[in-house]
């Protein structure tokens, strides 16, 4: 996930409203990692992520890293990013392995204590 406090943002070019801003963003996942990613509950008409090509925006992504031909652990990158009808502070779910987060992400402006969701 990027550890940036702000994602630059340009306009899209979707059609889609929720899709009008695109920011731009990599993400890593260990070799043989499957990562289910989703725009967080009450966000789903505003924000849009995807990864892959082509990258159709979605409200949830699942990106799967192929497992490591040679044994040894590895990190695959993917370039994706996700999408916002305005600049905000966006929070995602995001899970793996059992385990689940909850990651804001600056979409546009930073998040902080008065725009944190």
């Amino acid at each position: 996930m990027p550890d940036r406090a702000m994602l630059s943002v340009a306009e899209s070019g979707e059609a889609d409203p929720a899709a009008r801003l695109f920011a731009k963003w990599g993400l890593v996942i260990r070799a043989g990692a499957v990562v289910d990613l989703q725009v967080a509950p009450g966000w789903e008409d505003d924000a849009r992520i995807g990864w892959g090509a082509p990258t159709t925006p979605a409200a949830t992504a699942q990106v799967h890293a192929c497992a490591p031909n040679d044994g040894r652990a590895k990190w695959m990158a993917f370039v994706g990013g996700t999408w916002v009808a305005n600049s905000t502070c966006l929070p995602l779910i995001v899970r793996s392995s059992g385990g689940q987060d909850r990651v804001n992400l600056g979409i546009g402006r930073p998040c902080d204590e008065t725009n944190t969701p």
